[in-house]
């Protein structure tokens, strides 16, 4: 393909896109396929020769859309949201177009560059505490991770690099697999699975905390739990607060479980993948009230600030931890920049990364801060609206108060009758 045919496709798909999302109201949300639907559709190996795009942007209709769930349509309703606006797709046309694998600075400086001080204008926006911020010129920082998951994962791998060095220092004869072994971290037993899933990545083991009536984390259960631990012989190292659980959107109390992290030296994650959002509105800061504590921030701008899936946004107070664990510095990385500035390839799981900051520059340039609290304050205010409509209808009953977008309702009776009331609203697509 050459440039004035790329031109001209591109073109045309912009227009489909637009025309997509406007009028994605009118498509039924659920696909009705079966399993194994694409197969048939399409030939069994690839062409031998070249097709026209023009043929392809054919089969998107033919082929995709009828196996596509219309996760933006407005009658869509599973999961938690994930977030999509057109200056957030532009920029990924734009980061496609530059196709850099920002994997250290040298590799595209811009790539690096752009993100550290993105990450600083979205943790002034959440009024983060200046020790997560690059610009307060201390060790920490922010970066952006695929995922909530993935930015778990990270952190409980360095705070388990962080506390085997500590154990060592004082027991200079115990193994890395005598540490490891006894190693344990806790989290709410409302928290999401992908922490669970850190702890069987890691090597470790994750207890889960019984929550309170309101479906939170306590600061006195969770330290009753370490204490039984340590009694036991073992070694807490990790502690994940959930501030807007899946379940029901429940907040861990923060300012409870920091201070005993703390007085246990215990690493503090703090996972607000979706509800972190919220957060650049001040009137809901008080949800996470005692955040000074935690050695580690996350949330999920693709999920409820209008940028584009990937685009999970992670601060350390100290980065150093994790850039040891995840430190691997073959010859035909390094660069006559190392240590100016981050290598970001430090920070995460995989080697290479995506021009992921182009979309929050674009995203926050052109909405702006008014803006973006205008979305969540909108949303937040549908909520609120839908939760009235249940009140004022005695068949229903809300299960959890309602703080953010989440309203979690179900038919007062049995659980069957729950059970056929959703399989009928699924099944209207």
């Amino acid at each position: 393909m050459e440039a004035k045919q790329f031109s001209e496709f591109a073109k045309t798909m912009v227009d489909y896109i637009t025309n997509y999302l406007e009028n994605i109201r009118d498509r039924r949300v659920l696909p009705t396929v079966e399993p194994g639907y694409l197969r048939p559709m399409i030939p069994s190996e690839a062409p031998e020769t070249p097709e026209k795009w023009q043929d392809v942007m054919k089969d998107i209709e033919r082929v995709i859309m009828p196996g596509v769930t219309h996760w933006h349509s407005p009658r869509f309703h599973a999961y938690f949201p994930t977030a999509n606006s057109y200056p957030a797709i532009v920029a990924d046309m734009l980061s496609d177009a530059i196709a850099c694998i920002g994997f250290t600075w040298i590799a595209s400086p811009a790539c690096t560059e752009l993100e550290v001080v993105m990450l600083d204008w979205l943790g002034k926006m959440l009024d983060l505490p200046a020790p997560f911020l690059a610009c307060s010129g201390g060790k920490g920082g922010g970066v952006i991770q695929g995922t909530a998951s993935e930015a778990t994962l990270v952190a409980l791998l360095g705070a388990k690099a962080k506390m085997i060095r500590r154990v060592k220092e004082e027991h200079p004869d115990w193994s890395d697999y005598d540490i490891v072994r006894k190693l344990v971290g806790y989290c709410s037993d409302q928290a999401h699975s992908s922490v669970e899933r850190a702890g069987l990545l890691g090597g470790v083991t994750m207890r889960p905390i019984p929550a309170d009536d309101r479906y939170q984390m306590r600061g006195d259960t969770l330290k009753d739990t370490i204490q039984k631990d340590k009694k036991d012989g073992l070694i807490p190292f990790f502690v994940v607060a959930t501030l807007g659980t899946t379940n029901c959107c429940a907040f861990d109390c923060l300012d409870e479980v920091g201070p005993v992290c703390e007085e246990e030296e215990v690493w503090l994650h703090v996972d607000a993948a979706y509800a972190g959002s919220a957060f650049i509105c001040p009137e809901y800061r008080y949800l996470m009230s005692g955040v000074e504590f935690a050695d580690s921030f996350n949330f999920n701008p693709h999920k409820w600030m209008l940028v584009t899936f990937d685009c999970s946004a992670m601060w350390l107070k100290d980065p150093s931890y994790v850039v040891d664990a995840f430190n691997v510095d073959p010859l035909y990385l390094k660069h006559d920049m190392q240590g100016s500035a981050p290598d970001y390839r430090h920070w995460q799981i995989p080697l290479g990364r995506r021009f992921r900051s182009l979309k929050l520059w674009f995203v926050l340039r052109l909405f702006g801060v008014e803006n973006l609290q205008k979305h969540i304050r909108k949303q937040i205010g549908l909520a609120h609206e839908f939760e009235k409509l249940l009140l004022s209808d005695e068949r229903f009953e809300i299960i959890h108060e309602v703080l953010m977008g989440l309203v979690c309702f179900r038919l007062k009776g049995s659980n069957e009758l729950n059970e056929t009331l959703l399989k009928r609203i699924n099944g209207n697509g």
